[in-house]
């Protein structure tokens, strides 16, 4: 009670003086409603625990009071105690370099942080430019001696217990320095002081530079805008659609260039106002009262003066614009007008003038009509143009047009010709008229000759086309057809002569006419370019080429005709081939699964068919001849036969295959029957057997039929043995078994064979009954060759009862089985 009354310069309650337990925990009781009465959370600290002696409760009570009174207090920039207590270090130490405060317990073991603290506020105290990082001991007991001499401040840690702890006590050196904030809290006051005036001076500064800023820019952009509305107000107009633009080019620029930067500044003055009234406002100082005529509504007021001007002036700089373009687009459209009209009077008078009619036939004249009738048609549509060209140069003259005489002028010229131009054509249209009905009568016999000579010309050119037309045929019937053609083609021939006859005579006809009238004919017919000449010329054209197709046709039905012997003659010998060998295959087949007789007759059997089919190479050769002139006379197809020289000769080859392959076969059954002692009545029961399940007749069995053949003849087996088997008589897994394959096994299975065990007993005999045998026993007991043959292939012996030169016959004797490697 004693200590909270001093270090918070309050009295407390009255203490109870008995010696008591009760009087104690009474004492302690009121110590402790009194921190709580200064906002101090008590957790888990009782009198109780206090009066018995709970060191750790009194520490922890201890250090809520030096909490409390001694470290809560303080602030910095509105942080808690303990945050603020350490910015309050940071920013004290911040210009040492070597200080680098971060906590309470190691940023404080080197001592450096206490001395700098002292320096910054008393430096005569310490010269700190001696102390070294490297000896703490000495820094620390340096700042703890002249804390406690100068500064007051009671030694609370020991050197030696900080320097030797990884983390010193986080709360005592917590409250060792706020000793220091304690009694430097005077010093802070100052700075405090010094700062609050150095920022009030820097805000007042500040607006006042605001407010110079303001008024400069205030008369600056009100300046600006009494030197521009007078500009925007002038309403001279201009003469010409040119120097208008150039003031709408003028007042784009102002609107472009000029005026945005002024919006940006009327933008931010009003901004730098409204910022300066609220600093004002927040710094408890006046408002700011712009000069006279400079208020932020003078300004408003003078802007929207300057946007009516503006408004107005591109209103009239329009208004003139749409003036002066309408009468330059009258103006314009006169000229075009003109122009066009002028373009197309040009000639016109002296293409009526023009008596191009007396040379002209009838056609052209019909054409110089209708295209005087066109004219006429132009002329008339041509008329509402003339007028409207008067009506224009009408127009300007009442809007006072500056080039209004040349307008007139040119509209005057324009007038007096159309009137010329129209009595013109009511001359032409009369002359063209009486030349007309005078040469109707020649154009109908020209007319007449052109309609019957232009079918006629086709007729013939056509003709010509076929006769000198090449063919390509491939039959009889083709060129028979052909033959036809040409023979009805003749049959028209005097038909058409007479035609020919009919056409020149509208021609000798239209001559009389012309020599009869006098009549000046100016070119030939108009309504075609045949003449009678060429007519002619064609005509025995057409006569010179009909022998010539006939003698081409002839040539041709004789070279059909050899064509389709060759036909017949390869047809006749390929049916008779083709089926022979279809016929031999089927035999071969047939000896090869049937059991007539012993192997050596079937064998023998073969051999004849073998030589009787080689005996039938003459005759393939004999149709390969025939083929060779069917190629050479280009002939791709034969009705007579379905058979190619390709499908001949691919049977042919498998033929000789197919009799090559069976021989060798019964050639192999003979082979493995002498090796494997089986006997014929054996054979003939394996290829019954064969054939008995042999069900789709390929002379092979698959892996089912396999597998019913082997249990029909008495072999129990497992799925593991009939693997075995399997692979043993097909041992490229291609899931089907050869007869071979299976003559080879059935032997096996039934047949005596030597064993490798059988052959190393017999070795063993030879060597007298040891395990390996000499050089000298083999050449002894065994031919020449076959004793190389195993001295060269046996290993040396390597048991320990060996000799020099001994060799292993065992090794070798199961090497020649396949059970190790030879």
């Amino acid at each position: 009670m004693l200590l909270l009354e001093v270090i918070s310069g309050e009295r407390l309650a009255k203490p109870e003086r008995g010696k008591m337990r009760v009087h104690k925990i009474s004492n302690v009781n009121k110590a402790l409603d009194f921190i709580a009465s200064k906002g101090v959370k008590l957790v888990s600290i009782g009198a109780e625990e206090i009066v018995d002696g709970n060191a750790k409760m009194t520490l922890g009570m201890i250090w809520t009071i030096i909490l409390r009174f001694a470290i809560q207090d303080i602030s910095v920039e509105e942080t808690s105690a303990k945050e603020g207590l350490l910015l309050w270090c940071q920013r004290k130490t911040a210009p040492y370099k070597n200080v680098n405060i971060q906590n309470f317990h190691i940023s404080w073991k080197d001592g450096l942080g206490f001395c700098a603290l002292i320096h910054r506020h008393r430096p005569e105290l310490i010269d700190y430019g001696k102390l070294r990082k490297d000896d703490p001991l000495t820094n620390l007991n340096t700042a703890f001696d002249v804390a406690e001499k100068y500064l007051d401040i009671p030694k609370m840690l020991d050197a030696e217990d900080i320097v030797g702890t990884a983390r010193p006590d986080e709360k005592a050196i917590m409250t060792y320095v706020s000793s220091f904030y304690h009694a430097f809290s005077g010093a802070q006051k100052a700075e405090t002081a010094a700062n609050r005036i150095c920022k009030v001076l820097a805000v007042n500064q500040e607006n006042e530079q605001l407010m110079e800023d303001y008024e400069k820019l205030a008369s600056d952009l009100l300046e600006w805008i009494r030197r521009t509305i007078p500009w925007l107000e002038n309403r001279v107009p201009e003469n010409t659609m040119h120097a208008m633009q150039q003031k709408l080019e003028d007042f784009r620029d102002y609107r472009r260039l000029h005026k945005p930067p002024k919006v940006q500044e009327k933008c931010q003055l009003e901004i730098n106002f409204n910022t300066l009234q609220t600093k004002l406002r927040l710094s408890n100082r006046p408002a700011f009262m712009p000069s006279e005529g400079r208020m932020v509504s003078d300004i408003n007021n003078a802007w929207g003066s300057l946007e009516q001007a503006e408004k107005g002036y591109e209103e009239w700089l329009l208004n003139e614009i749409r003036r002066l373009e309408r009468l330059d687009h009258l103006a314009e459209k006169f000229r075009q007008k003109a122009s066009i009209h002028e373009a197309w009077t040009d000639g016109k008078e002296a293409m009526l003038r023009q008596k191009d009619y007396e040379t002209a036939t009838l056609s052209e004249i019909k054409a110089l009509l209708k295209k005087h009738e066109a004219f006429e048609s132009d002329l008339a549509a041509h008329q509402d143009r003339v007028e409207q060209i008067a009506a224009i140069a009408q127009e300007l003259n009442e809007l006072d047009y500056y080039d209004s005489p040349s307008v007139n002028a040119r509209c005057q010229k324009i007038c007096d010709q159309w009137d010329n131009l129209g009595a013109l054509t009511q001359k032409r249209r009369e002359a063209l008229e009486r030349t007309e009905k005078l040469l109707e009568t020649i154009d109908q016999l020209y007319l007449e000759y052109a309609k019957r000579a232009a079918p006629f010309n086709n007729w013939m050119e056509g003709a010509m086309e076929d006769l000198q037309d090449t063919f390509i045929v491939h039959t009889i019937e083709e060129i028979q057809g052909l033959t036809t053609a040409h023979e009805q083609f003749k049959a028209t021939l005097p038909d058409a002569d007479k035609e020919r006859l009919a056409i020149l005579g509208i021609h000798n006809e239209v001559s009389k006419i012309v020599q009869t009238y006098h009549v000046n004919m100016a070119g030939t017919n108009p309504y075609t370019t045949i003449t009678p000449q060429e007519i002619n010329g064609k005509w025995d054209h057409v006569r010179q080429l009909v022998p010539r197709r006939d003698q081409a046709l002839t040539e041709e039905h004789a070279r059909q005709q050899h064509n389709e012997r060759l036909r017949k003659q390869f047809g006749a010998q390929a049916n008779v081939i083709g089926p022979w060998i279809q016929t031999k295959m089927e035999e071969i087949g047939r000896i090869s699964i049937e059991m007539h007789g012993t192997l050596e007759d079937q064998l023998s059997h073969l051999r004849q068919y073998e030589k009787s089919i080689i005996n039938y190479k003459p005759k393939i050769d004999q149709l390969e001849g025939d083929h060779q002139f069917i190629q050479e006379a280009l002939i791709f197809d034969n009705k007579h036969t379905n058979y190619t020289m390709e499908h001949i000769r691919v049977g042919w080859e498998q033929l000789l295959t197919t009799i090559a392959r069976t021989i060798n076969e019964v050639e192999n059954q003979i082979l493995t029957r002498d090796a494997k002692g089986i006997s014929q009545e054996q054979m003939n029961e394996f290829r019954a057997s064969f054939n008995h399940f042999d069900r789709k007749k390929t002379g092979m069995m698959d892996t089912d039929d396999f597998r019913a053949c082997l249990i029909s003849m008495g072999y129990n087996m497992g799925e593991a043995e009939f693997a075995r088997i399997m692979s043993i008589v097909d041992p490229n897994r291609l899931g089907v078994v050869t007869f071979q394959a299976f003559i080879d096994f059935m032997s096996r299975e039934t047949a005596d064979t030597d064993t490798a065990d059988q052959v190393m007993a017999s070795f063993k005999i030879l060597a007298g009954d040891k395990n390996y045998i000499t050089v000298d026993e083999l050449r002894r007991e065994l031919p020449p060759d076959q004793a190389e043959y195993c001295i060269a292939r046996m290993a040396p012996y390597a048991g320990p009862d060996g000799v020099p030169g001994a060799l292993d016959y065992m090794s070798f004797s199961t090497a020649l089985y396949g059970e190790s490697d030879l």
